[in-house]
């Protein structure tokens, strides 16, 4: 073999050998980035680090705390004494399966229903003959705590002066009726006040009292005003952060989230950033493809973005929930070398977010200027 075959098949070994190991760097920077990965700019992780293994733990999506589910609905679904305490409806568009939540581990599931507010229900006066105990408005309630898409309830009102729900052991010389006025399904039709009227009687029947209602017409001509109003000024604010090079792993997702404060939701692919009260909605929720979240080893699961969500009406002006938004998206992106973009893809530059913060203050001022403050039980409740 010649000196020249001799270098020909030493410089083919060499470039085969670069062939190989650029695909395997290649393949190495392509793969989704693990919880047990650390960006070069970040500080090493301490061994006792509580987020260090967060990977392995969103293999159960329930391992990690349960965030406030609110929904009318659970009133249909959990007994009575839990049903008094359950948080007013407002599954909207906030992802949920109907599932209740664990009232053991989630202590701030345990908030009390709003009261009925002549502001946003028609009202039912029920008087009885005499005095009638907790337990018999219990017995005489209706099966299903809904009228068409709208919420029912009934409340009494105590010798001290106070309306609240029936409860086992209290007496009632007064009690009242409501049926909320409008929500997102729409605002209360002909049809429904007319279930309302329906049930609420065989209600009063029960109990052998009086029933005074309200005006049809009037009540339906509020509820579309009402409704019109609520059309004008829902918002439901997202950003989407989005992988610029490597994807990124389940694990790794909820690795940095939690830095930013964010905890495991009730449902699989969701975490959420608690309010500084307690009881009240999620300030943010951060949402990924589910599937990834339940896939048999997450770790292996890719995803190439991740969205950030602000309920606006559901969270108080006073939690700063915009520069919250802002703050996790702008944090999370130098983390994990992602881009914050809108819906449509397009980068949102600082300017934009501006823009974006002065809207969100004008429809702030003329929540307030209804009575329905953002975060409020009625803006709760009617924003559902």
């Amino acid at each position: 073999m010649s000196n020249l075959q001799i270098g020909l098949a030493i410089l083919g070994g060499l470039v085969l050998a670069a062939v190989v190991v650029y695909n395997a760097w290649i393949t190495r920077q392509s793969a989704p980035r693990t919880a047990r990965e650390r960006p070069p700019h970040l500080p090493s992780a301490d061994t006792t680090d509580p987020v260090a293994d967060v990977g392995e733990r969103m293999v159960d999506p329930l391992a990690g705390r349960i965030d406030p589910v609110l929904d009318t609905d659970l009133a249909d679904t959990v007994p009575a004494a839990l049903a008094e305490q359950m948080p007013s409806g407002l599954s909207g568009a906030m992802p949920h399966d109907g599932s209740m939540p664990d009232l053991r581990r989630d202590p701030l599931a345990l908030e009390r229903r709003p009261g009925l507010d002549a502001l946003i229900d028609v009202l039912a006066t029920v008087t009885p003959e005499t005095e009638v105990s907790g337990d018999a408005v219990l017995a005489a309630l209706p099966v299903t705590r809904r009228v068409g898409s709208k919420p029912f309830a009934v409340e009494g009102l105590t010798a001290a002066g106070d309306w609240e729900p029936p409860r086992p052991g209290q007496r009632y010389r007064q009690l009242q009726a409501g049926v909320q006025l409008a929500n997102r399904a729409g605002a209360l039709n002909d049809i429904e006040f007319s279930e309302f009227v329906v049930k609420t009687q065989a209600f009063a029947d029960v109990l052998s009292a009086a029933v005074e209602f309200p005006e049809m017409r009037a009540e339906v001509a509020r509820a579309r005003e009402l409704d019109a109003f609520a059309g004008d000024h829902d918002a439901q604010l997202g950003f989407t952060l989005r992988a610029r090079r490597a994807a990124w792993s389940p694990g790794y997702v909820a690795q940095n989230a939690s830095r930013q404060g964010f905890v495991a939701g009730a449902l699989p692919g969701r975490m959420v950033l608690a309010g500084s009260q307690p009881g009240q909605a999620p300030v943010l929720s951060l949402t990924f493809d589910p599937q990834a979240a339940m896939a048999e080893d997450p770790e292996q699961s890719a995803l190439r973005e991740v969205t950030l969500s602000l309920e606006v009406t559901h969270v108080p002006r006073s939690e700063q929930p915009f520069v919250q938004l802002r703050q996790a998206a702008q944090a999370l992106a130098l983390a994990m070398d992602g881009t914050v973009t809108d819906d449509a893809g397009q980068a949102l530059t600082d300017d934009a977010m501006d823009r974006i913060g002065a809207d969100l203050e004008a429809l702030y001022d003329a929540l307030d200027a209804r009575d329905l403050s953002a975060g409020s039980p009625q803006a709760r409740r009617l924003f559902s």
